[in-house]
C-alpha cells in the first residue's frame, strides 16, 4: 500500500469497497457525491476561526502585493486586501465544487433561488450572443428557465438593489437589466424580488429564515468593465461567502448545462464552510460599502453628461416628458414606442444644454475635443434612424430581421450618443411605476432595440437616396412619423428638424470595423440526404422517412486508412471478441479440472459458499427452504376458483352417506380432543403469560400470540383472551388506586380496548353472554356506556348496584370514538382477509396479492406499486417457485439496481429453494460487471440491468435469451434515474416474456403501465407473424422462428395498493438547555393553501388516527361558527358512531372527508380560516446546526434509546459523517464505561489475564502418570479449579455493563454472532467496524467492504445492533427495517424519492405498531417540502446513441434467428418512453438513428448490407464511454499508438516491465483524456496548487497529432449531426418558435407587410447562410444553418421545439469553456494515480470524494482491461509493441489499484 494510505482507510471506512456493480459505480452515488470535506464540515473550530476572519488578521497574513493598485483610494486599498483572503477561501471552496443534477426526478420537493444578475451574467455571454441584441438576450434567459420550469424546478429570482452597481460603467446593460426585472415581472408568472438591497439586510436574511433555499446559483465572476478593477466580482465572492456561512448552499452558473430530463451544475455543500464563513461576516460589511461607493463614482452618467447634477437633471427630464406624453397619447402605447420618444427627445434636450455648457466655457479644458463631439443636427440624425428602426421592429418579422453580423462599427461620438439613448432608456424604465394610471402595454419589453437593425439603418441611409419619404413604405412611413412628431412635440425647446431625410447631415455614422476578424471565404453547407442501403431493419423501421431524402454516394469510408496502415497489417478484423460475459471474472466453482484435490477444494468452497448464502438469508426470514420438484408434465398452479355458492348458483346437496357422518363424528371427537389438550396447556402456561403481562406488557403480548398460533380451536382462543382481557383489567384497576386521576396513562386502558376489540372482531358470534356482559361491564367501568348497550344478546339491566365513586375511579374520562382515535390508533384492526389461499402458507394474503398471485399464474406482466414492507416481494417469489416447479430449463431474471440488493436476494433464494437438477444446472446464480457465477447454467440469474442488456443483444447468447420465462424488475423506478436509466427501458422494450415491475414509489403508474402494454401488444403481434411466416423463408428457418405460445398472456396488469402496515409519526428534533426534546410534526403542517388549489392534497400523505383527531380539534377551535362541526364530532361521525370496534379503514374514510372538508374551505370563501389551521399544526421553527451534531449526536441516541425507539438508522449523505458519528457513540459508551469501572478495573483485569495465561501454561504441560506422584496431581487439579474461576471472574470483569452499549446479547444464539464476527476477521482492515458492532453499533455505505455491509445488515436484522449510521444506499431496497429513522442533516440528495425510501425503512411489521420519522438538522422549510412533495413520475429518457445503433446491427446481422434479432431491435427503436404516443418526435428518432447509421457507414463500422465491419466489436465493448470508444479506435487506425509504443525497450521475460515509465505515461496521458474525463469548475485554475507534492491535479492536452485525429473526428460528427438537425427541422412547431418559451410573447408574424420597398428590400436582403434550421431569435445575432456545424453546443441555438440536447451529438470536446471563455480542466486523476499510487493524495490533492475515487478509478482499470483483452484478441502477432504496451499498463494499473483494496 502506497504511503499514507494506510491511515486513509482505516480513518474512513475501515476498509474500502469490493467491486460494485455498474448501477452503484454510474449511478447509485449519492453517498460519494454527497460526501463533503473529511474533518471540516464538523470539526471543532480552532481558536483562531473562533474569533473569524477580521481585517487586522487579514492584512497581517497577506502579503503586500496582495491588492494594491495605487490608483483605489487608500480606505479601499485596505479592504481589498482583506477581500482577497475571502476570495482564497471561497475559492478554494469552489474549486473542489462537484458537478451533480441540481433537479431531481422529485424536484416538487426542491426550491431555490436564482440571483438575477448572475443570470443576467451568464447569458449577455452566450457565445452565440451579439451585444445590442435585447431580444436575443431574452429568449437565452427565457429559454433558460423555461428548460429548467418544464424540469419541475420551484424558484424565485432575487435582483439586490445595490448589485446594480456592477453594471454602471455601460449603460446598455443598466438598461437590458432593469427591461429584465420589468419583463420578468410583468410578462412572467417567475416571482421577482427586488425589495433587497443586499445580502447583508435584514429582509433578506428574514427570507432566507424563513424560505430556506436549497441552494442559490450564483456566479463565481462578473461582467468585465473597464475602470472597475475587478471590484465587481468581489461582490458577487461576498455574496458567496455570505450565503455559505448562512447554511445555504451553492450552484454555480459557471459550467452548468443540461440535457433532456436534467440541468447539471457545479454545487457547493454549505457544511463544509458555513462556520468559518459565518465568522466574518460581520467583516465584510464595510468592505462591501467601500467597494458601492468606489463602483458608484464611475457611473457612465458621468463620462456622458459630466457630474451628478446632469444625472439628476436626467431622471427629472425622464418624468416631465412621461407625463406629457401621457396627455398626448391619452390612450397609451406599445412600450416600445414610448421608451423610443422618451429616449429621443430626453437624449436631444440634454445634448443641447451639454453643447450650451461647452460653448459657455470655452476656455476651459473639455473632456472631448470639438471634432469628437457631434453636432446636434447629428444628434437628430441618430434620433431619427432610431425611431426608423423601432417602426421598422414593429413591422418587421423575425426572418426579415434575421442578418449576418455586419462588419460595422459606430464611429465613437456616435456611439457615445448611442449609450445616452441607452441611458435614458434605463431612467425610463426606472420610473414606470409614475405611469401606473396609463395604459402602457409592456408586453415587448423585450425588444426596445436592435443594435444591428439600427446599424444597418444607419448605413443603408448614407448609402440610399431617400430623398422621397416614400421609400419606408406606407405603413412603416406613418408609424415613423408619429414617432418623431412625438419627439418634436416633447422637444418644442429645440429645432430637430423634419421627418425626412433620415440623415440630414454628411456624417458618416458608421465605418468598418477591422478590429473584427475578416470574413473567412464562403463555407458550403453539406447536402443533406442518406448513404443508400439494403438493410431490412433500417427499411422497417425507417423507411417511410427515407424515401422523402435524397440519396448520397456510398463510396464515403474509412476503410483506405487500415489500408494504407501497414501496423495493423497482423490485425484479424473479422475475428469475434470475446463479450463482456466472458470476460467478466468468474468463480473457480465450474472450472473443468482432473486433479481430485483440487476439485475436493472446489467443492468444500462452492459447498461453504451456499451456506453462507442460507445463513444470510436465514437473517432475512428465518429458515424456510423448500424442496421444488419439477412439474412433470409442467403444470402450473391455477389460482383457486371462487366457489359457486358465493356467485348464488349453489345446487341442492345429496342426502349425506353413512360413512360420511361417521366420519364427520370422529373429526369432531377429535377436535374437542385436540380443544381439550390446549386447554390444559393454556391452564400451565396461563399464570407465567399473566405475570409477564404484568411486569412487561409487550412481551407478555407476544408470548400469548405465540400459543394463538398454535392453537387450531377458536374455543380455547376465546378462553386465553378473555383471561387475557381479565388481568389487563386489573392491571388498569391497579393503575388507577395507585394513581392520582390527573396523572393516568390512558395508554393502559388502551391495551384493554385492544383486547376486547380482538375478542369482538374474531370471536363475537361464538361467544357466551355471561362473556358478553363481563366485557360490557368494563366497557361501563370505562365510562362507554353508550357502547356497553351495543352489545346484542344481554340484559342491559345490571346485576348489582354499581358504587358511583368507583365507576367515575376508572373512567378514562374521555368519551369512546375520540378515545380511539387519540389513545388506539397503532391498536385499530384492519379489514384483513381471514380466507387462506392455499399458493401460500405461512401468511394469509390480502386482495391485492391474491391478484399478484393470479397474474403469476396466469403467465401475465404486472406494474406493482406498494409501500416498503408491503409484501409486494412475495410475488417474486412466488414467480420463482413456479419457474423452478414448470420445468429444469426455464430462466427467470431478477434485476436489481446494486450489487448490495444483488447479494441480498441471492442469498433469498439460497434460503427458500431447493432443488435437485441436472448436472451443470443449479438453482441460483450471480452476474454483476466484475464477478459472475454460475450465470447461464441456473435457474434464477440475479443481475443489474446492464449485464443483462448485454446478454440479450449479444448474438452468441440468444439460445440462452430464449429460456426467459420472467424478468422481475425490483425499484423499476430507477427508469427515471440519472444515470443508466435508458437501460432499464430498454430492456422492458426487448425482453418477449412476462415480467413484474416492482416500486414504493412511482407517480401515475398508470402511464408507465399504458406505455407497457403497448410494447407487450407490439409483441403479441410480432409472435403472430413469427407463427405464420412467408413462404419464402421455408425450410430450417421456418422452423426456427417459430415460437411457443403455450400459457402465454400479454397482458400488463397495474396493481396499486397504497395502504402502509404501520403508520409513520414524524418528529422534529431540536435542542434546549435540558437537553432533546422531540416534537410532533401533524403532516399537514407542511401543506400551504396555496399548495392544496394547485395540486390537492399529496396522494401518500396519510393521516395516523391521533393525526385526524388533532385536524378536527384545530379546525373546531379555528372556526367556532363551522356548520358541520358537529357532523365530523368523532362521537357523531357517521363511521365511528356507537361503534366498539372503529377499524383502520374508518379513520381513512373519516381523513379523506376531513381533507375535503378542508378542500372545501379554501374553495367556499373561508381560505383564512385554512390558512389559521395549517399554521396551528405547525411546531416551533427550531433547527439544529450541523456544527453540532457531532456533539450532541450521542445525547440524541441515549434520548431515542430512552424513549424506547431503537433499533434506529440514522441517514446522512456523507460517508465520513456516517462513520464519525459512529466513532463518537462508540467513544460516548467506551468512556461512560471507564468512568463506571473505575481506575482499579484495568489493573486488575490486567493481573488476572496474567495470571490466567500462567495457569494455563502450566496446564498445558504433560499430566504425571507415576502414582508417586499424585500429591503433584492432586495440585494441578486445584490450580485447574483456580484457573476456572479466574476465567469466571475474568468473564464477569469483561462483560459490558448494560448501559454502555446498545447491542442486545439475547437477541440471536451465540453460534450465529460468533459465525458473523468470525466472518468478519477474514478482512485485513475491519478491526474497527467489529469493535463498534460488539457494542451494536455500526455503518454502512457503498464505500465499505461488502463483508462489512452484509455483516452490519445481519447484526442489525437480527436485533443485536440497533445504531446504525447510513448513506442512501441503505434506503435502495436492502431489507433492514427498523422502529425509528433519523435524517441527519440536508443534502442535495435528499429529495421526496430518498425521504420516502429511507423512512419506508420505519415500523417494522410484526414488532412495531408505529414507525417514526426524526428530523434532526434538516431545516424547516425543507421538512416541508419533503411531505409535501409528489413522487417522481416515470419520463422517458433519450434511447439511442451511435453505439447502441452499432450493438443493434451487430445483433441482427450476427444471430442465429435474424427475425427475432429484427423484432427486438425494433422493439427497441419503436417503443421509446420519451415519443410515447408523440409522432412527431418518433420522426425525429427515425432521423438521428440513420444519422448514426451514416456515421458508422462513413466510418467503416458496418457495410451498406448492415454487415458489421472493421473494429465494430472493438467500439461495442467499449460502449460505456461513446464517444472516446470511436475516438480511440480513430487513434489506433491511425497508427498513433504504434508512434507512442514503438519497439519493447527490454526483452520479454518472466513478471518484466518491458516499457519505460516515460512511455506508459504518454500512453496513459492519451486514455486519461477519452475515457476519464472528469471536469474541474473553471474557477479551479484560479487557484493556488504549488503546494500540492504528489498530484498535478490538471491533465495535460493531447499530443498534437492526436488532437488533430480527435479534431478531424468531431468534424465528421459535427457534418452529420449537423444534416440531422436541419432534417429533424421540418418537425419544428414554426409558430411556437416564433414565441418567447416563458413569457409566450409573440412574434410570429408582428404586422408583417403587404409589399417591401427598395430600401427595405435592400435593408432586409437574406444572408449567404439559409436560418431555417436555427431558432429565429438567435437568427437577429446573426446565426445561420451554417453554425450548427460549427459549435459543439447547439442547445442556444437549434429549434426548440425538437427538444434535442448538444448530448445527444457525440463530439468530444478537447477543450471545454465556461460562458465568461474560462477553460474547464480536467481532472488528472487516472495519470496521478498511476504516478503515486495515492488515494490520499486523490482525496486531498485532486478533490474527489472517498466514494467516487475508488468508482472512478475502478471504471478506469476495467476500461484497460477490456481494451488490452480486445487488442490481445485482434492481433495475431503476439510481439506487436501495442498489444505489449496495453497489456503491461493494464497489469501495472491493476496492481497498484489492488493496493488500496487491500
Amino acid at each position: 500500500m502506497a504511503s499514507g494510505d494506510a491511515d486513509v482507510m482505516e480513518g474512513s471506512s475501515g476498509f474500502s469497497s469490493d467491486s460494485e456493480s455498474e448501477a452503484e459505480s454510474l449511478s447509485g452515488s449519492e453517498e460519494a457525491e454527497g460526501e463533503e470535506e473529511e474533518e471540516e464540515a464538523f470539526s471543532d473550530l480552532s481558536a483562531e476561526e473562533e474569533t473569524g476572519l477580521g481585517l487586522d488578521e487579514a492584512e497581517a497574513d497577506l502579503e503586500p502585493c496582495l491588492g494594491a493598485d495605487t490608483e483605489l483610494p487608500a480606505e479601499l486599498q485596505r479592504q481589498v486586501k482583506f477581500l482577497n483572503n475571502v476570495s482564497n477561501i471561497v475559492l478554494s471552496k469552489l474549486a473542489k465544487a462537484e458537478c451533480t443534477s441540481l433537479l431531481h426526478d422529485s424536484v416538487e420537493s426542491e426550491f431555490f433561488v436564482i440571483d438575477g444578475d448572475s443570470l443576467m451574467i451568464e447569458h449577455a455571454l452566450d457565445s452565440s450572443f451579439c451585444e445590442g441584441q435585447n431580444l436575443h438576450f431574452f429568449y437565452l434567459v427565457e429559454q433558460f428557465l423555461f428548460d429548467i420550469t418544464q424540469k419541475g424546478a420551484k424558484y424565485v429570482i432575487v435582483f439586490f438593489k445595490d448589485a446594480e452597481c456592477m453594471w454602471v460603467r455601460s449603460s446598455y446593460h443598466l438598461s437590458l437589466r432593469t427591461a429584465l426585472i420589468l419583463h420578468l415581472k410583468n410578462n412572467t408568472e417567475i416571482p421577482i424580488f427586488t425589495e433587497f438591497s443586499s445580502c447583508f439586510s435584514s429582509k433578506w436574511q428574514e427570507f432566507v429564515r424563513e424560505k430556506y433555499p436549497y441552494f442559490i446559483m450564483i456566479s463565481d465572476k462578473a461582467f468585465t468593465f473597464a475602470g472597475n478593477k475587478g471590484m465587481s466580482s468581489y461582490l458577487l465572492k461576498m455574496f458567496l461567502f455570505h450565503t455559505l456561512g448562512n447554511e445555504i448552499n451553492v450552484a454555480m452558473t459557471s459550467g452548468m448545462h443540461s440535457d433532456v430530463r436534467r440541468l447539471y451544475g457545479y454545487y457547493v455543500n454549505s457544511k463544509a464552510a458555513a462556520t468559518r464563513c459565518k465568522k466574518t461576516q460581520k467583516a465584510m460589511e464595510p468592505a462591501f460599502r467601500a467597494i458601492m461607493s468606489f463602483l458608484s463614482q464611475n457611473h457612465v452618467t458621468k463620462q456622458l453628461l459630466g457630474g451628478d447634477q446632469n444625472s439628476k437633471s436626467v431622471s427629472d427630464e425622464v418624468q416631465r416628458d412621461f407625463a406629457q406624453l401621457q396627455s398626448l397619447w391619452p390612450d397609451g402605447s406599445d412600450i416600445r414606442r414610448s421608451v423610443c420618444v422618451v429616449s429621443c427627445s430626453v437624449a436631444l434636450k440634454c445634448y443641447m444644454r451639454m453643447l450650451k455648457n461647452e460653448e459657455n466655457h470655452k476656455g476651459t479644458e473639455t473632456a472631448c475635443s470639438k471634432d469628437e463631439r457631434l453636432t446636434f443636427q447629428e444628434a437628430a440624425d441618430i434620433c431619427r434612424m432610431y425611431c426608423a428602426h423601432v417602426a421598422l421592429m414593429l413591422h418587421l418579422p423575425l426572418t426579415k430581421r434575421a442578418q449576418k453580423k455586419v462588419n460595422l462599427k459606430w464611429v465613437k461620438p456616435a456611439s457615445d450618443f448611442l449609450q445616452l439613448l441607452n441611458m435614458n432608456e434605463h431612467y425610463i424604465l426606472k420610473n414606470l411605476d409614475i405611469t401606473k394610471s396609463w395604459k402602457n402595454d409592456l408586453v415587448h419589453l423585450c425588444d426596445l432595440s436592435d443594435k444591428l437593425l439600427l446599424t444597418r439603418v444607419a448605413h443603408c441611409s448614407r448609402m440610399t437616396d431617400h430623398t422621397d419619404s416614400s421609400f419606408l413604405g406606407e405603413v412603416i412611413e406613418n408609424d415613423y412619423k408619429q414617432l418623431w412628431n412625438t419627439v418634436s412635440s416633447l422637444t418644442s425647446d429645440c429645432d430637430i428638424g423634419e421627418a425626412f431625410p433620415l440623415q440630414a447631415t454628411s456624417k458618416i455614422m458608421v465605418q468598418e470595423d477591422d478590429s473584427l476578424q475578416k470574413e473567412a471565404p464562403l463555407e458550403v453547407i453539406p447536402d443533406v440526404g442518406f448513404t443508400p442501403v439494403n438493410i431490412p431493419l433500417v427499411e422497417e423501421y425507417a423507411g417511410d422517412v427515407l424515401k422523402d431524402f435524397p440519396m448520397l454516394s456510398s463510396d464515403s469510408s474509412v476503410d483506405t486508412s487500415l489500408a494504407e496502415n501497414q501496423t495493423l497489417l497482423d490485425w484479424s478484423l473479422d475475428k469475434p471478441l470475446t463479450d463482456d460475459y466472458e470476460r467478466t471474472k468468474a468463480s473457480t466453482f465450474g472450472e473443468k479440472t482432473n486433479d481430485p484435490l483440487v476439485r475436493k477444494r472446489m467443492l468444500r468452497s462452492y459447498q461453504k459458499l451456499v451456506r453462507f448464502h442460507r445463513f444470510y438469508g436465514s437473517t432475512l426470514e428465518g429458515n424456510i427452504t423448500k424442496n421444488i420438484i419439477t412439474n412433470v408434465q409442467g403444470a402450473t398452479t391455477v389460482a383457486p376458483k371462487q366457489s359457486s355458492v358465493i356467485s348464488g348458483k349453489s345446487k341442492k346437496l345429496p342426502p349425506k352417506k353413512k360413512a360420511d357422518l361417521i366420519a364427520e363424528e370422529n373429526i369432531r371427537k377429535k377436535k374437542e380432543k385436540e380443544d381439550q389438550k390446549q386447554r390444559e396447556q393454556w391452564t400451565l402456561i396461563s399464570k407465567s403469560i399473566m405475570k409477564m403481562i404484568q411486569e412487561n406488557f409487550d412481551h407478555g403480548i407476544k408470548k400469548l400470540e405465540e400459543f394463538l398460533k398454535k392453537c387450531s380451536g377458536d374455543s380455547v382462543k376465546l378462553i386465553a383472551e378473555m383471561d387475557v382481557l381479565e388481568n389487563c383489567f386489573k392491571i388498569w384497576v391497579e393503575h388507577c388506586q395507585m394513581t392520582e386521576s390527573s396523572k393516568r396513562s390512558n395508554l393502559i386502558a388502551g391495551r384493554v380496548m385492544k383486547r376486547i376489540h380482538n375478542i369482538l372482531d374474531k370471536y363475537e358470534k361464538m361467544m357466551e353472554k355471561s362473556q358478553l356482559k363481563l366485557i360490557a361491564s368494563y366497557l361501563k367501568e370505562f365510562g362507554f356506556n353508550k357502547l356497553a348497550q351495543c352489545i346484542t344478546d344481554i340484559d342491559q339491566k345490571q346485576a348489582r348496584p354499581k358504587n358511583p365513586k368507583k365507576e367515575n375511579m376508572l373512567a378514562v374520562g374521555v368519551e369512546p370514538a375520540r378515545f380511539q382515535l387519540k389513545y388506539m390508533g397503532p391498536y385499530l384492526l384492519r379489514d384483513e382477509r381471514n380466507d387462506p389461499d392455499p399458493r401460500v402458507t405461512h401468511f394469509i394474503p390480502d386482495t391485492w396479492q391474491r391478484e399478484l398471485l393470479d397474474a403469476v399464474d396466469n403467465n401475465e406482466s404486472a406494474v406493482i406499486v406498494a409501500p416498503t414492507s408491503s409484501g409486494k416481494t412475495y410475488a417474486s417469489y412466488y414467480c420463482m417457485e413456479k419457474v423452478l416447479r414448470d420445468s429444469d430449463d426455464g430462466v427467470l431474471v431478477y434485476i436489481a439496481p446494486t450489487k448490495a440488493l444483488v447479494n441480498q436476494v441471492v442469498a433469498t433464494v439460497y434460503n427458500r429453494f431447493s432443488k435437485t437438477l441436472p448436472d451443470g444446472m443449479v438453482v441460483c446464480g450471480v452476474y454483476t460487471r466484475d464477478y459472475r457465477q454460475d450465470a447461464l447454467n441456473c435457474q434464477i440469474l440475479i443481475t443489474i440491468p446492464q449485464c443483462l442488456e448485454n446478454l440479450i443483444l449479444n448474438a452468441q447468447r440468444q439460445a440462452w435469451v430464449k429460456k426467459l420465462k420472467y424478468v422481475i424488475f425490483d425499484e423499476v423506478h430507477c427508469l427515471g434515474g440519472e444515470i443508466g436509466a435508458e437501460v432499464w427501458e430498454h430492456l422492458l422494450v426487448m425482453i418477449r416474456c412476462p415480467f413484474l415491475a416492482l416500486s414504493a414509489t412511482i407517480s401515475k403508474p398508470e402511464a408507465l403501465a399504458q406505455w407497457l402494454q403497448t410494447v407487450k401488444n407490439y409483441w403479441q403481434q410480432t409472435d403472430k407473424t413469427l407463427e405464420n411466416p412467408v413462404k419464402a423463408t421455408g425450410g430450417k428457418k421456418k422452423q426456427q422462428m417459430k415460437i411457443s405460445r403455450d400459457q402465454r398472456s400479454y397482458k400488463v396488469r397495474l396493481v396499486v395498493y397504497s395502504e402502509r402496515y404501520n403508520d409513520l409519526e414524524k418528529y422534529v428534533c431540536s435542542s434546549n438547555e435540558s437537553g432533546l426534546d422531540f416534537v410532533s410534526y401533524h403532516p399537514c403542517a407542511a401543506l400551504t393553501v396555496d399548495h392544496i388549489e394547485r395540486y390537492g392534497f399529496p396522494s401518500d400523505l396519510s393521516l395516523s388516527p391521533p393525526e385526524c383527531l388533532r385536524l378536527y380539534d384545530t379546525m373546531t377551535e379555528t372556526w367556532t361558527s363551522w356548520p358541520r362541526a358537529q357532523e365530523f364530532n368523532p362521537e357523531e361521525y357517521k363511521g365511528f358512531k356507537d361503534k366498539i370496534v372503529i377499524k383502520k379503514n374508518d379513520v381513512r374514510k373519516y381523513e379523506a372527508e376531513l381533507k375535503q372538508e378542508l378542500d372545501k374551505w379554501i374553495t367556499s370563501g373561508q381560505k383564512n380560516q385554512a390558512v389559521e389551521v395549517l399554521e396551528k399544526l405547525k411546531p416551533t421553527s427550531v433547527v439544529n446546526s450541523t456544527a453540532t451534531m457531532v456533539k450532541q449526536f450521542p445525547m440524541l441516541v441515549e434520548a431515542l434509546q430512552k424513549a424506547n425507539q431503537l433499533p434506529a438508522l440514522f441517514f446522512s449523505f456523507s460517508v465520513s459523517v456516517v462513520e464519525r458519528l459512529a466513532k463518537e457513540i462508540f467513544l460516548h459508551v467506551t468512556n461512560k464505561e471507564q468512568m463506571k469501572r473505575g481506575s482499579d478495573d484495568a489493573k486488575k483485569r490486567i493481573e488476572f489475564e496474567n495470571k490466567l495465561r500462567k495457569l494455563s501454561k502450566r496446564a498445558g504441560k504433560k499430566q504425571p502418570s507415576d502414582p508417586k506422584e499424585s500429591q503433584v496431581s492432586d495440585n494441578m487439579v486445584m490450580k485447574e479449579t483456580e484457573q476456572e474461576m479466574l476465567y469466571q471472574k475474568l468473564q464477569e470483569m469483561r462483560k459490558i455493563p448494560a448501559d454502555c452499549t446498545y447491542a442486545v446479547e439475547t437477541a440471536a444464539d451465540r453460534k450465529i454472532l460468533d459465525t458473523i464476527f468470525q466472518r468478519l476477521q477474514i478482512v485485513k482492515t475491519a478491526n474497527q467496524l467489529r469493535l463498534y458492532l460488539e457494542r451494536g453499533i455500526g455503518f454502512h455505505h457503498a464505500s465499505l467492504n461488502s463483508k462489512g455491509r452484509q455483516a452490519v445488515e445481519m447484526l442489525f436484522r437480527l436485533g443485536f445492533a440497533r445504531v446504525v449510521t447510513a448513506t442512501g444506499t441503505l434506503a435502495l431496497g436492502i431489507n433492514m427495517p427498523c422502529k425509528t429513522v433519523v435524517f441527519l442533516d440536508d443534502s442535495v440528495f435528499l429529495d421526496a424519492l430518498q425521504y420516502r425510501q429511507m423512512s419506508g425503512r420505519a415500523g417494522r411489521r410484526g414488532f412495531d405498531l408505529i414507525g417514526n420519522v426524526v428530523f434532526y438538522s434538516v431545516p424547516m422549510p425543507k421538512v416541508q417540502r419533503l411531505l409535501k412533495a409528489s413522487v417522481p413520475q416515470l419520463n422517458g429518457q433519450f434511447p439511442l446513441s451511435v453505439s447502441l445503433v452499432l450493438r443493434l446491427m451487430l445483433l441482427v446481422a450476427k444471430a442465429e434467428d435474424p427475425m427475432d434479432a429484427k423484432a427486438k431491435a425494433l422493439s427497441l427503436l419503436q417503443h421509446s418512453m420519451l415519443c410515447y404516443d408523440n409522432k412527431k418526435k418518433q420522426l425525429v428518432l427515425k432521423l438521428y438513428f440513420l444519422s448514426c447509421l451514416q456515421f458508422l457507414l462513413k466510418g467503416g463500422f458496418v457495410d451498406v448490407d448492415g454487415i458489421p465491419r472493421g473494429f465494430a466489436e472493438l467500439v461495442t465493448q467499449l460502449h460505456y464511454h461513446e464517444p472516446a470508444n470511436f475516438v480511440f479506435v480513430n487513434l489506433l487506425v491511425k497508427g498513433l499508438f504504434h508512434k507512442i509504443c514503438g519497439q519493447p525497450e527490454k526483452p520479454a521475460g518472466k513478471g518484466s516491465e518491458r516499457f519505460s515509465d516515460e512511455t506508459m505515461e504518454s500512453l496513459l496521458l492519451v486514455l486519461a483524456n477519452l475515457f476519464g474525463r472528469i471536469h474541474l469548475p473553471a474557477c479551479s485554475t484560479e487557484k493556488d496548487w504549488s503546494m500540492l507534492r504528489q498530484s498535478k491535479v490538471f491533465l495535460e492536452d493531447l499530443p498534437e497529432e492526436f488532437a488533430d485525429t480527435v479534431n478531424e473526428y468531431n468534424r465528421t460528427i459535427q457534418e452529420i449531426f449537423g444534416c440531422f438537425l436541419l432534417s429533424a427541422s421540418s418537425q419544428a412547431d414554426m409558430v411556437e418558435e416564433c414565441h418567447l418559451p416563458l413569457s409566450k410573447t409573440s412574434f410570429e408574424n408582428a404586422q408583417s407587410l403587404q409589399t417591401c420597398t427598395e430600401f427595405v428590400t435592400k435593408l432586409t436582403a437574406s444572408g449567404d447562410h439559409p436560418t431555417t434550421a436555427v431558432s429565429p431569435f438567435t437568427c437577429l445575432s446573426g446565426i445561420t444553418n451554417l453554425d450548427l456545424f460549427k459549435t459543439y453546443n447547439v442547445d442556444n441555438i437549434a429549434l426548440r421545439t425538437l427538444e434535442l440536447s448538444s448530448s445527444n451529438i457525440p463530439v468530444l470536446n478537447l477543450m471545454k469553456y465556461d460562458q465568461q471563455g474560462r477553460r474547464m480542466p480536467l481532472n488528472a486523476y487516472a495519470l496521478d494515480f498511476y504516478r503515486h499510487g495515492s488515494l490520499k493524495a486523490l482525496l486531498n490533492d485532486n478533490m474527489l470524494h472517498l466514494g467516487e475515487a475508488y468508482n472512478v478509478l475502478n471504471e478506469f482499470q476495467i476500461t484497460l482491461s477490456s481494451i488490452s483483452t480486445s487488442l490481445k484478441e485482434l492481433c495475431d502477432n503476439k510481439e506487436d509493441a501495442v498489444v505489449l504496451a496495453f497489456e503491461q499498463l493494464k497489469d501495472t494499473f491493476y496492481q497498484k489499484f489492488e493496493k488500496i483494496k487491500s
